[in-house]
């Protein structure tokens, strides 16, 4: 590249890993990508994971990508976090730690979760104010949790911070959000732009305890701290962006803005399953969440909690290589093994049902793909009748889906997600969105343009495009009976 180009570094600190992108900031040209893995701990629910681990993967990855790119440090102009959404991390007195975080997946603060929902006017009104109806993901159900299991705790807090708030803190000294990540919190009303006071005083949560909230994630929060810029080995000129949470960065990344209404809504195959569209309005449904994209439009979202790593478990426990599937037949899987979010099932277990003596392993695994698909296309679904489509219409079937995630990459996923939705799919060719998303924001950053212009000039969001097959109504139907007489018993 020509010396005059500069670098901009995006990471994805996601909950199992940090992924750090080294992009030239005019073309942008994937030049390496740094990773370090995360650890999670806990059971019975509980997902944790220590904010001082992040950091030093990011510092692992950010220096990877920038020595893997054969670049001068001098280069580097600008860096922003994406990070996975809702975790609570809580601050003492010396701005460290005082515990693990509590992160997204953490299922213990379900009945918080259900006793906020109940107040403030119930569902429909915190739908209102937030966008979102408490469940156990939310940042204020983690907070309430805190508050009433480890007390101690929760009276030595200074500081509570998102997972990328925190690492954006760690970079520049400010304590800072945007209004992506911050509409996670269950404490922030994205139609307003600020937090909720009323929501604040229920949760006995002080607000000088919160980060301010940048106008939008492409925000200049400051530059890398001395001790910043020497751990990451680049100079203190870098600027560091506000950054978002990583849905809000992959829809960056896919040039998403709020333009225009669903013409490719996107099914992200990860840890989670998640799906999404950018919109001007803000449609209220008790199963979404109304979530802002980071330039302050919205990004109503669907979440489920087992996706891959639920089925990457199934071929564990069947000895089988994910590959080795095969259509269920009458097998069904529901494979809610961490609990489930979407449906609201934060105490399920997984079923199996349908088993015969002639039933092969790889039907079982195939009919786990087609459970965790199931559940992700029908928070699709939700999502778009929410929005004022009807999701049978043909119009609304011929747009195509962009596939995304970890998933996207696997024949199996791939395969499944076309038999059950039967509509085409575009599959962008870069692999590391929301990564290449927090880029976006940072070369935003620098320059002051519109990050999502700038990842719509890059074409990171383009790719093959996968006619549809014929739609398995007959899969469907069988997993949504399934679904509906087993509910009750899938309840812990």
């Amino acid at each position: 590249m020509p010396a005059s180009r500069s670098v901009v570094i995006g990471v994805d600190s996601s909950t199992q890993s940090a992924k750090a992108v080294a992009v030239d900031a005019d073309t942008g040209d994937l030049l390496a990508v740094g990773r370090a893995p995360h650890t999670v701990t806990g059971s019975a629910g509980a997902r944790e994971s220590d904010p001082d681990q992040w950091w030093t993967a990011l510092v692992t990855a950010v220096r990877a990508a920038v020595r893997d790119a054969g670049v001068p440090a001098s280069r580097v102009t600008g860096i922003a976090v994406a990070g996975q959404q809702h975790g609570l991390v809580t601050l003492g007195a010396d701005g460290r730690p005082l515990r693990p975080a509590l992160l997204w997946n953490d299922t213990r603060s379900a009945p918080q979760a259900a006793a906020l929902a109940a107040r403030l006017g119930g569902p429909a009104a915190w739908l209102e104010r937030t966008g979102s109806v408490p469940v156990a993901a939310v940042t204020a159900a983690k907070w309430q949790w805190l508050r009433e299991r480890e007390p101690e705790h929760a009276e030595a807090v200074r500081g509570v911070r998102l997972p990328h708030d925190h690492l954006t803190e760690r970079l520049c000294g400010v304590a800072v959000t945007d209004p992506g990540d911050a509409s996670g919190t269950g404490w922030y009303g994205p139609a307003g732009g600020a937090y909720d006071k009323d929501v604040l005083d229920l949760l006995g949560l002080d607000p000088a305890l919160l980060p301010a909230v940048a106008a939008t994630g492409a925000g200049r929060a400051g530059t890398l701290t001395p001790a910043a810029a020497e751990a990451l080995g680049l100079p203190g000129t870098v600027a560091v962006a506000a950054g978002t949470g990583d849905n809000m960065a992959a829809a960056v990344g896919l040039g998403l803005g709020g333009a225009g209404l669903l013409d490719h809504p996107v099914v992200s195959l990860g840890t989670s399953g998640t799906v999404f569209a950018a919109t001007r309005t803000r449609p209220a449904a008790p199963g979404l969440s109304g979530f802002a994209a980071t330039d302050g439009t919205y990004l109503p979202l669907g979440c489920t909690l087992n996706c891959t790593l639920a089925v990457d478990r199934f071929a564990t426990l069947l000895g089988l290589d994910r590959e080795d599937a095969a259509p269920g037949g009458g097998v069904v899987v529901l494979p809610y093994l961490d609990g489930e979010r979407t449906p609201d099932l934060p105490h399920a277990a997984g079923l199996v049902t349908g088993l015969r003596h002639a039933t092969a392993p790889g039907a079982i695994l195939g009919a786990a793909y087609e459970g965790a698909a199931f559940t992700v296309l029908r928070a699709l679904d939700e999502l778009l009748a929410a929005c004022g489509l009807d999701p049978a219409a043909s119009a609304v079937r011929d747009r195509p889906l962009r596939l995304i995630g970890g998933g996207a990459r696997g024949r199996a996923w791939t395969g499944t997600v076309r038999r059950l939705s039967g509509r085409p799919l575009v599959v962008p060719a870069a692999g590391e969105l929301v990564a290449l998303g927090a880029a976006a924001l940072a070369a935003a950053c620098v320059t002051g343009a519109d990050p999502v212009a700038l990842a719509t000039a890059w074409g990171t969001g383009t790719g093959e495009l996968l006619p549809p097959v014929p739609r398995d109504e007959e899969t469907w139907e069988r997993i949504a009976g399934v679904l509906a007489e087993a509910t009750p018993g899938l309840l812990g």
